[in-house]
């Protein structure tokens, strides 16, 4: 199918930007500080960010509730900066403790999240949309996926990018499906490991005319050179310029600089980007403490493996890993 005018002018938009995942910073007890996210966008787009994916997997939400996904998206938007939201996802096993609003910054509940899974990715667009959002970034799904991008496209009119996540990784004949729908403006590949893969994505979302996106962590320059346009990817949760100065070195074409800023970003997705993988989310965000981007007390992703007794340590031999 055509490529409708929204998304053919999102992708255009988004060509040859960097998009930071960002984390969504909460405390132990699970409580979302406003005033901390907004510094804490606002550090990632100085350090060379071009705009803001949030609500992805690295914010985590799938897991979080209709009030706290509402005001995060609003911090974004009020920076003037192109924002997608994640949307849909399974959200599996919750929080030790409710992720709320701190109590000077709470706003009314609401309704609740609709229990079916599309009706909720719907839900979660349109008030994307509602909100000033760019664009939304459908994660996969158990559910028919190219019934899900129609359904988010005829009741919210966003554009969306597709998301082929090593989770969940799309078959090749229904991504063409996917990337072939009037609303899909490109898609975000996170194979991690999977160079095959990621190439033949790659090369379907480029033929379709729509964006092709890396998210490729651990295969970011590679990604750049099989014919990537774009970056959204979470190890630019925390060390931005890392990430910029490959992407900076790629289009200026300068060879030596692109290998060494590569070699950089390796040691650091090395590190961060590990078995257990879900625990890259945490790593970003002891990383983002120690660069003084948010409170060490925000630096806690409830949601991914539990770093047990020997945290602190944990955490000191990632710092210093990275």
């Amino acid at each position: 199918m055509e490529i409708s005018t929204p998304a053919a002018q999102l992708r255009d938009r988004l060509h040859g930007t960097l998009l930071a995942a960002a984390a969504t910073p909460m405390t132990a007890s699970g409580e979302v500080d406003l005033d901390v996210v907004t510094a804490y966008f606002r550090g990632l787009l100085d350090d060379g960010a071009d705009g803001l994916a949030v609500l992805a997997h690295t914010g985590r939400g799938p897991f979080l509730p209709p009030p706290v996904r509402a005001a995060v998206i609003e911090r974004a938007v009020a920076l003037g900066v192109p924002v997608l939201v994640g949307i849909g996802g399974a959200p599996g096993a919750g929080a030790p403790h409710p992720v709320t609003l701190t109590a000077d910054t709470a706003r009314p509940a609401g309704p609740e999240a609709p229990a079916d899974p599309v009706e909720r990715a719907v839900a979660e667009a349109r008030t994307a949309a509602e909100l000033g959002a760019a664009g939304v970034l459908v994660f996969p799904s158990a559910q028919d996926r190219l019934a899900v991008h129609d359904a988010v496209w005829r009741g919210s009119g966003l554009p969306m990018i597709a998301f082929d996540l090593y989770t969940r990784p799309c078959p090749p004949a229904l991504l063409r499906e996917i990337v072939r729908h009037p609303g899909v403006a490109g898609l975000k590949t996170a194979l991690l490991s999977d160079a095959m893969g990621c190439q033949e994505a790659i090369r379907i979302t480029r033929d379709a005319g729509r964006l092709a996106i890396t998210g490729e962590d651990r295969m970011f320059g590679p990604s750049l050179l099989w014919g990537a346009e774009a970056a959204l990817v979470g190890i630019a949760a925390a060390r931005v310029g890392v990430t910029r100065a490959v992407m900076r070195a790629f289009a200026g074409n300068e060879l030596r600089e692109f290998e060494q800023a590569s070699a950089r970003l390796d040691r650091l997705a090395a590190a961060t980007f590990t078995a257990p993988m879900e625990g890259y989310v945490q790593r970003m965000l002891w990383l983002a403490a120690a660069e003084g981007r948010i409170p060490h007390t925000h630096a806690v992703d409830l949601f991914g493996p539990a770093a047990g007794e020997d945290g602190r340590a944990l955490e000191r031999s990632v710092l210093a890993e990275a």
